[in-house]
């Protein structure tokens, strides 16, 4: 099975299950390598898709808390080779989860796409979201993620015209996200009311399952958005608790599995409403 494959198995039991899927991210190597491997796996344990950011140096649409996960990681010497190898650990301790690395273009390019995408399958990725290679600039990266079986994930905003709608909607594979508010990661999440707009919209240019993030920070945030979109993406909240129990791994790990638990949870019980 692909990773492609893969990932479309765990938004289509999720729909057999009459519910939206949990998404959750965190940055790899935060605080550290070791420290990063037991709290990913502390959070696949609640989650139907784990996205593992890419450290880098210049996270520019993400905000001060994901900025400062960037900065421990890269700060504690995480390399690309511990990204793939924590991702591998995840792998073989969840088969069937979702996994899906999140970053810039530039630490894929680094190594050159291709060998980039290979090393990503072979760890267990199913799917990749490069924040800042729009479509338009696919050349760089599609065949090869394709020809790896990796899912490419793409961005849309609540500025997002219908041609663009469009586009995405015809270039991206495994899921669509759509960020529910014009700014940074970890900003105050828009109005459902208009979230379920735009999602309804997007559902017109596209089959894929439309997850939505940006904002979401409470497991009634995750109950509403669960009711009008396939996918409710987490990152500030999770990242956050990281650097809130940073000196005692032991307590950062309960308080994922804490507040990822009541955040699933609060999926399942918005899908009986």
């Amino acid at each position: 099975m692909s990773g492609r494959q893969r990932l479309a198995a765990v938004f289509s039991r999720c729909k057999t299950e009459g519910r939206a899927a949990l998404v959750g991210f965190l940055t790899a190597g935060d605080p550290g390598v070791q420290e990063s491997k037991q709290l990913l796996l502390a959070l696949a344990a609640e989650v139907d898709v784990l996205e593992i950011g890419m450290p880098f140096s210049d996270p520019m649409a993400d905000g001060a808390v994901i900025q400062a996960a960037s900065e421990r990681a890269l700060e504690a010497g995480t390399k690309l080779a511990d990204l793939f190898a924590l991702a591998a650990a995840v792998r073989r301790a969840h088969p069937a989860l979702g996994i899906v690395l999140m970053g810039y273009g530039n630490t894929a390019l680094a190594t050159g796409m291709e060998h980039f995408a290979n090393n990503a399958a072979n760890a267990g990725v199913d799917g990749v979201l490069l924040v800042d290679i729009p479509p338009e600039e696919g050349a760089i990266c599609d065949d090869a993620l394709a020809q790896a079986g990796l899912a490419r994930i793409l961005l849309l905003a609540p500025t997002s015209s219908e041609a663009r709608m469009q586009l995405v909607g015809e270039r991206a594979t495994g899921f669509i996200y759509y960020v529910s508010l014009t700014g940074i990661t970890g900003a105050k999440m828009g109005a459902v009311e208009t979230i379920a707009g735009k999602v309804a919209a997007i559902r017109q240019h596209t089959n894929l399952p439309v997850c939505v993030g940006f904002g979401v920070k409470s497991a009634g945030q995750a109950a509403a958005i669960a009711k009008v979109a396939d996918g409710v993406v987490v990152g500030s909240q999770f990242v956050g608790l990281v650097a809130q129990h940073r000196t005692d791994i032991a307590a950062a790990v309960a308080a994922l599995a804490a507040e990822a638990g009541g955040m699933r949870r609060a999926i399942m019980e918005a899908s009986l409403i």
